[in-house]
C-alpha cells in the first residue's frame, strides 16, 4: 500500500467542479446540470473512506444528510472516494451494495445513485473506446439524486431518451484528444493515495463484469450502469 500524500479534500472538489463546468455542462452532456449548478445545489462531500465499510457507512450518512435539506438548499450530493475502489471492477462491485443501502433505508423511488469513475467501462466495449468518457470523472464517485428532481427535469425536456445517443455520438466526433484537452483529468493522480484495491468484501463474491450501456442521462436518471445485483 502506498504512503503517498493523498490530494487534499479542496483540490479533490476542484478537479470534480472544473470537470462539471468543461464536460459536463461544457459538452451539454447533461441538459440539466446547469441549472443546480448556477444556483449552488450540489454538495461535494469528499470521502476520507480506505476501504468498502467506510465507503458505505459514508454513503448512509450523505442519503440522511440528503434528505434533511431542502431541495432548494441541497438538490444533490456527489459523493467522492478518492481513496478507494480504484479498480473500476471493484467499484462496479460495490454498486450492487450501494443499492442494497437503498433499499435497506426504503429510498427506492426517492433516491437514485448513479455512478462515475475514472476509468469506466461499458459492457462490450475497449478500455479506450470513447464512448466510456460519458461516464468518466477525476476520482470514483456516486451520484445521489432526488427522483422527483429527475422527474421534472426529464418532464421539462421533450427528447430526454434522444440524450444519450447524441452525446454517444458527440464523443465520438470529438475523440480523445479533444477529450484531453478539456483538462479534465485529476491534478493529482488517484494512485498516489492510501490505497485499498482488493476485491470488494461487501459484493458476497468475485466482482462483476464492465457495466452495461442503457440509456442514462449523465447525473441525472436511471440506475446505474451494470448488471443488477441480489440481496444477500
Amino acid at each position: 500500500m502506498s504512503t503517498a500524500v493523498a490530494p487534499s479534500d479542496a483540490t479533490v472538489v476542484d478537479d470534480m467542479r472544473r470537470w462539471l463546468e468543461r464536460a459536463v455542462i461544457g459538452l451539454n452532456l447533461c441538459p440539466f446540470a446547469k441549472a443546480v449548478h448556477t444556483k449552488g445545489q450540489i454538495h461535494y462531500a469528499v470521502s476520507p473512506a480506505l476501504d468498502a465499510e467506510a465507503l458505505r457507512e459514508q454513503l448512509i450518512e450523505e442519503l440522511n444528510g440528503l434528505l434533511a435539506q431542502e431541495p432548494s438548499a441541497r438538490d444533490t450530493t456527489l459523493l467522492i472516494a478518492p481513496r478507494v475502489l480504484q479498480d473500476f471492477l471493484d467499484f462496479n462491485a460495490f454498486l450492487g451494495e450501494a443499492d442494497r443501502v437503498l433499499r435497506r433505508m426504503r429510498l427506492e423511488g426517492t433516491v437514485q445513485i448513479a455512478s462515475f469513475h475514472p476509468n469506466f467501462q461499458f459492457g462490450g466495449t475497449e478500455p479506450d473506446d470513447i464512448t466510456n468518457y460519458t461516464n468518466r470523472a477525476p476520482y470514483p464517485c456516486l451520484h445521489l439524486l432526488r427522483e422527483a428532481s429527475i422527474d421534472r427535469a426529464v418532464a421539462a425536456f421533450p427528447e430526454a431518451e434522444a440524450i444519450f445517443e447524441r452525446n454517444m455520438e458527440m464523443l465520438e466526433a470529438l475523440g480523445r484528444v479533444g477529450w484531453d484537452s478539456l483538462g479534465v483529468a485529476a491534478t493529482a493522480h488517484p494512485q498516489a493515495c492510501p490505497l485499498r484495491v482488493a476485491a470488494n468484501p461487501l459484493a458476497g463474491g468475485e466482482p462483476d463484469g464492465p457495466a452495461q450501456p442503457v440509456p442514462w442521462v449523465p447525473g441525472v436518471a436511471s440506475e446505474s450502469l451494470r448488471s443488477p445485483h441480489e440481496d444477500s
